[in-house]
């Protein structure tokens, strides 16, 4: 078992920035990817970010160059730093992690969300 818990959103205008942590307990952490993905009211849950256990990265279009996803092993934690953020990018921000080679279709742990509001 992983227990996920993410902080760190909140309010900012846009062009601000925000970063995100993720911070894991339970079982063993460094062995998984961990990723991001992003909910709106009445849309569906969104990929954002994915980092692997060996640390390659993976973002979404809509993302790049523009936020940064991090991991810090001996911290079981991951972080998403969000630049020149926008309204669009206003959602509850949820951190996965699962094995590397199950990410899309095995069992994954989920945290319980941080919202983030961008406002115009």
């Amino acid at each position: 078992q992983v227990q996920l818990v993410e902080s760190g959103g909140g309010l900012v205008q846009a062009g601000g920035s925000l970063r995100l942590s993720c911070v894991a307990s339970g079982s063993t952490f460094s062995n998984k990817a961990v990723g991001w993905y992003r909910q709106a009211p009445g849309n569906q849950r969104d990929f954002v970010a994915r980092i692997s256990s060996g640390g390659s990265t993976t973002y979404a279009d809509s993302v790049k160059g523009r936020f940064t996803i991090s991991r810090d092993n001996a911290k079981n934690t991951v972080y998403l730093q969000m630049n020149s953020l926008k309204p669009e990018d206003t959602a509850v921000y949820l951190c996965k992690a699962a094995p590397d080679g199950t990410w899309s279709w095995g069992l994954a742990y989920w945290g319980q969300g941080t919202q983030v509001t961008v406002s115009s």
